[in-house]
């Protein structure tokens, strides 16, 4: 023989079907036309075409070992190889293989019937409500399936159709003519929009699509602990697919209230309670309504403005294990700015008794009192 297929396919003599057919895809696609459109690449792309319809043809591969000829009329092929009726082993899906891979025979119509798409709503609830969990009905517009047909989109007495143009392929073939050969390719049916089947009494209530709107109520668990932006998902409870396809997921994004009296930074609650600078200095009890009732808070005395007092377990539930946050009360010390004659002699009787008329006052580490800062300013520190 004139022409080494084996050497042309750069395989063994021994290759096994599935690695022909891997170095004819690759080759392919190095070789083909509308890749590289230099003549002598053409001249090559169409010896593989030949080589690979007598080695992927075992009756033909085994004329060629034999040292007949596979592609004669009396060695059992056909005309010459490439894209022409002749090429038994061979065809446009092998070239499209070569490209795109075997999924690219794996054609058909599509279905009618498809999954819905998922939803989301907002659910506005109270703190009290996060912290301990509720149970909420919600009232949802989404699509559901068309009690009419059922889903099918067919008037009711009449059902879908095979496509008369396509003969319920979903796609049309088209053959065009090429230096090469016959090529064929595909498109979706432009009658059916590739889905094999015509409608022709559409329902009435669904337009053909299968589904509705409609209003339901829901009735949603909401667990303790969840805070602003945590979505719960409702599996099922979304968008009904069109053809009355499985229906998509609901998810409740929870957006909690602001509360009069306490802010949440997590799972901690926190306050501020203002008290009288003689109630910090002495001592005393202030009543707190809290997620779980009326509690006196205990101020110690000498309480000095900004200190906390923790209240353990008195915040929000853990949405995941068990306990609760905690309960923050800022104290805040109120210095009184109008004082009756009365109320000023005792102070000052009181400033007498402490030593404290004139105070010389106390500054943090890193601070300086304005006469210092001055006095390093002029010395040129």
């Amino acid at each position: 023989m004139a022409t080494d297929y084996y050497a042309v396919l750069g395989v063994r003599r021994d290759a096994g079907q599935d690695e022909i057919k891997k170095a004819f895809r690759r080759l392919a696609r190095e070789l083909h036309p509308d890749v590289n459109p230099d003549p002598k690449t053409q001249e090559r792309f169409k010896e593989i075409n030949a080589a690979y319809e007598v080695l992927s043809d075992p009756a033909k591969r085994q004329v060629y070992d034999l040292g007949g000829d596979p592609l004669s009329p009396n060695g059992g092929g056909g005309g010459a190889g490439g894209f022409g009726a002749g090429a038994a082993g061979f065809g446009f899906s092998d070239i499209m293989d070569a490209f795109f891979g075997a999924a690219s025979g794996q054609r058909g119509p599509r279905s009618r019937t498809r999954r819905g798409q998922d939803a989301m709503i907002r659910l506005e609830i109270t703190l009290e409500e996060a912290a301990f969990g509720t149970t909420k009905e919600l009232q949802v517009d989404t699509a559901v399936t068309c009690t009419t047909c059922s889903g099918e989109g067919a008037a009711p007495g009449t059902s879908a159709q095979t496509c008369d143009m396509c003969r319920g392929k979903g796609e049309v073939s088209q053959v065009t003519r090429s230096f090469l050969g016959q090529v064929m390719t595909s498109r979706p049916c432009p009658q059916c929009q590739g889905f094999g089947t015509v409608v022709p009494t559409p329902c009435p209530e669904c337009a053909g699509d299968g589904r509705v709107r409609a209003r339901r109520t829901l009735t949603v668990k909401i667990p303790a602990g969840v805070d602003n932006g945590t979505r719960i998902q409702l599996a099922g409870e979304g968008e009904v697919g069109p053809g009355g396809g499985p229906a998509g997921d609901l998810y409740v994004e929870i957006a909690e209230t602001s509360h009069p009296t306490f802010q949440r930074r997590g799972d901690d609650l926190h306050c501020t309670v203002t008290i009288p600078m003689t109630a910090a200095a002495l001592g005393t009890q202030v009543p707190l309504q809290t997620l779980d009732g009326l509690e006196d808070v205990d101020i110690r005395p000498g309480t000095q403005s900004g200190q906390s007092i923790p209240l353990h377990g008195r915040g929000v539930t853990h949405l995941r294990g068990g306990g609760r946050g905690d309960l923050i009360v800022h104290v805040e010390v109120q210095t009184p700015t109008k004082l009756d004659p009365e109320q000023e002699d005792l102070l000052r009787r009181l400033s007498a008794l402490r030593g404290e008329e004139r105070p010389s006052g106390q500054f943090a580490p890193g601070q300086q009192g304005l006469f210092s800062r001055l006095k390093d300013a002029f010395n040129g520190r």
